[in-house]
């Protein structure tokens, strides 16, 4: 099961997305500056093995930085320590007292510097291929040419930096991670977080930091020096340091430094029992033939589309009391307390994309939404069963611009001042007998 998206906001008013997965001790697994897209990325296959070893072993904390995937893109502020006041964010709604804090590249000096900040919170400090301050890292010239293209040409300068660090032998893989990487952040973000990125030092908070540490050398990421990486080490006092050859051994070396060799109980073993949530409204989202429109409009505009799509769902169920429940990829999953909730929440969100359509039309939005209610089985904050079954069936018989809800919502709002339309039963998908639905007329 894919963790499910939330949210958080920082002390300057950034929301950063993050994700919760796996059981154990607390495990925070810091971005790769300024590249994250916790959505787009479980569409790759590079990073999943290294992923699924974290998290056998741990409760695994995951987010987006600042001007990245499912974060707030748009921010004026990329300094060292705005990106501190994201971990910080991120931490704090976690409350899981202490934790293994790890820091890949160019999230290593916010690592540094969080640690020296709160030694409370960080029980262990994992630095992976990183540097004290950034003037040591471009002193080479291998990445500061890469960097300088950013202003040229976009995707050469995403396919030079994945190249830079993989190698050139790896062409195929370093092509699909360049694709990831203009997913991530758009060319004018990248330019920003570059310019901060190169005035990164925490050299003066190495001293601080109290947290046992391990810096780990990887050889496989070739545009990282080993004396920089070396030097980090020695800075910090009492610091291990390990060199490995493939992503994969990290997670070993990891358990060997921290003592957790033996991996935690399975998840299904701590899951707690499942239990019914009462009576609940489900809501799906679904855009129009996403596929389709990163073809025909390409990476960048239809990650656009998409942004727009989490904005317009998110501030509707904000205002409606509802509770996002997952990320599906190409829509949202969400619940309500209440049936009228529900669908002026649907509404709203129709309301919303029309009034964007009308303002963008060269780059159109259509969205489907299916609600029906029941009484879901709940476990690990996702919801299971027929009724979420049912409505994410209904949301599939939906047009763009349509609101299809069952005959139990119609009922459980009646009176309300919502208008319903009947279209007649249909036999979802996966199920035997059919069902009534109605449309609810949102237009004014």
């Amino acid at each position: 099961m894919e963790p499910r998206i939330q949210y958080t906001q920082t002390e300057d008013g950034v929301s950063i997305a993050y994700s919760v997965s796996g059981a154990g001790p607390t495990a925070i697994v810091m971005p790769q500056l300024p590249w994250s897209h916790l959505q787009a990325e479980r569409r790759m296959t590079f990073r999943s093995d290294f992923i699924e070893a974290i998290q056998s072993k741990h409760m695994l904390v995951r987010y987006d930085n600042r001007g990245s995937g499912l974060s707030t893109r748009d921010v004026a502020e990329y300094s060292l320590d705005a990106h501190v006041r994201d971990l910080e964010a991120v931490a704090e709604r976690v409350e899981s007292g202490e934790f293994t804090l790890l820091g890949w590249t160019h999230s290593v000096p916010v690592a540094i510097s969080y640690a020296a900040k709160h030694p409370e919170r960080v029980a262990s400090l994992i630095l992976v291929n990183g540097y004290r301050k950034a003037s040591e890292h471009y002193a080479q010239e291998q990445p500061r040419a890469s960097v300088g293209l950013i202003d040229q040409d976009w995707q050469l300068a995403t396919e030079s930096i994945a190249r830079a660090a993989l190698g050139w032998e790896r062409e195929d893989l370093s092509r699909q991670i360049a694709v990831f990487f203009r997913e991530c952040i758009t060319q004018e973000g990248a330019q920003r977080a570059y310019r901060a990125i190169q005035q990164f030092d925490a050299s003066d908070s190495l001293a601080d930091v109290q947290a046992p540490t391990l810096v780990v050398r990887a050889t496989y990421l070739h545009s990282f020096n080993a004396e920089v990486t070396n030097a980090l080490a020695a800075g910090i006092a009492g610091a291990s340091l390990v060199v490995v050859e493939n992503e994969a051994d990290i997670p070993d070396a990891i358990a060997d430094f921290t003592g957790d060799s033996e991996p935690a109980p399975s998840l299904p073993q701590q899951r707690a029992t499942a239990t019914v949530s009462g009576l609940v409204t489900i809501l799906f989202t679904d855009m129009e033939s996403s596929t389709a429109l990163t073809q025909s409009l390409g990476d960048a505009k239809a990650q656009e589309l998409v942004r727009a799509h989490n904005t317009i769902v998110r501030e509707a169920l904000s205002a409606h009391d509802g509770t996002e429940i997952k990320h599906t990829g190409d829509g949202i999953m969400a619940s309500f307390g209440g049936a009228s909730s529900a669908l002026g929440c649907a509404v709203a969100i129709q309301r919303a994309v029309a009034a964007r359509a009308a303002e963008q039309p060269d780059i159109p939005l259509g969205l489907r939404v299916g609600l029906n209610a029941g009484e879901p089985v709940v476990e690990e904050q996702d919801l299971f069963g027929a009724s979420v079954q049912l409505a994410r069936r209904i949301c599939d018989h939906a047009e763009p611009g349509q609101v299809l809800a069952s005959n139990v919502v119609r009922e459980l709002a009646m009176g309300k001042g919502f208008l319903f339309s009947d279209i007649g039963e249909v036999v979802p998908k996966g199920f035997d007998e059919a069902v009534r639905l109605y449309e609810v007329r949102w237009r004014e």
